[in-house]
C-alpha cells in the first residue's frame, strides 16, 4: 500500500483477554522524567483550574498555588508529556485530568448509552469524546474499556462504521518514519496500533488509534480482517 512498508514479521504472543479494567497511571513522585521536571523552573502563579487540579492530585484544596502543588503538577505533566512542564494548573492540564475522570466513570459499562451498535456481533468501539475503546459482542463487553490516543485536530480520527481490511503485526510507517506494532487498518491509513508514549499525551496522533502494547496485542488476537469498527464522538479540544 502507498506510503507504507512492512518489516520482517515477528511471531505474535497469544493474548486472550476478557474485560480489562481501565488503568489510570499514578503520578510519579520520584525518579525518571517526572523527578527531573520537578527540578526545572516552577510557575508559582495560581492557575485558572487550581482547585480542580489540586483535588485530582489529592492536594489540599485551597485554590492557591504552592511549591508542593507545583511539584505535583509538574510530575503529572512530565508523565504525560504536557508542555510547558512548569507546574501551572492551566486548561490543557485540567482537560487531561478531566478526561481521566470521565474514563474512570465509564466503569465496566462503556456503552451504557447504546451508541456503539449491538446488532452487528463482535465490534471494536472507539469513543472519541471519552478517548476510550472496547470490544463487545452484541451487548456483551469482551475487552476493555481502555484509554486510547486518537487524532489531533489537524489529523482527526474519522467517525463512522468501518471494517478492518489490512493487518501488519510489525508495521513501519514510511510517512511518519515510526514503528506501528500490531497495526490493524480500518479507514485508509488509520489503524489501531501500539505506541510507547502516554495515552494522555497531547495533542494526539496522526489519525490512528494509539494503544498500549498490552491492549494492542489483545486487539490483534481478538479481531481480524472484515470485523467492524465504530468510531463516534468528538475528541476534547478539537
Amino acid at each position: 500500500m502507498a506510503g507504507i512498508r512492512v518489516r520482517a514479521k515477528r511471531r505474535a504472543a497469544v493474548v486472550f483477554g476478557g474485560a480489562l479494567a481501565l488503568a489510570v497511571p499514578v503520578v510519579l513522585t520520584g525518579g525518571g522524567p517526572a523527578q527531573a521536571a520537578a527540578t526545572a523552573s516552577c510557575n508559582v502563579t495560581t492557575g485558572p483550574y487550581q482547585r480542580q487540579v489540586e483535588q485530582f492530585l489529592g492536594r489540599p484544596v485551597d485554590g492557591v498555588q504552592s511549591a508542593a502543588d507545583c511539584t505535583a503538577i509538574q510530575s503529572f505533566q512530565a508523565t504525560h508529556g504536557i508542555t510547558p512542564t512548569m507546574g501551572y494548573a492551566g486548561p490543557l492540564t485540567w482537560q487531561t485530568m478531566n478526561t481521566m475522570l470521565v474514563q474512570r466513570a465509564a466503569g465496566k459499562n462503556p456503552n451504557a448509552a447504546g451508541t456503539c451498535p449491538t446488532n452487528l456481533g463482535r465490534i471494536a468501539c472507539v469513543d472519541l469524546t471519552r478517548q476510550l475503546s472496547w470490544i463487545q459482542d452484541g451487548a456483551t463487553l469482551k475487552y476493555g474499556p481502555v484509554a486510547v490516543r486518537t487524532g489531533k485536530a489537524e489529523t482527526p480520527t474519522r467517525t463512522g462504521l468501518k471494517k478492518i481490511y489490512y493487518r501488519s503485526i510489525d508495521h513501519w510507517s514510511t510517512i511518519y518514519n515510526v514503528s506501528m506494532p500490531y497495526a490493524q487498518f480500518f479507514d485508509g491509513g488509520i489503524a489501531f496500533h501500539s505506541v510507547t508514549k502516554s495515552m494522555w499525551n497531547p495533542p494526539g496522533s496522526g489519525g490512528c488509534v494509539n494503544m498500549t502494547t498490552a491492549d494492542a496485542k489483545a486487539y490483534w488476537n481478538m479481531l481480524g480482517n472484515g470485523e467492524d469498527v465504530f468510531v463516534y464522538g468528538r475528541k476534547p479540544g478539537t
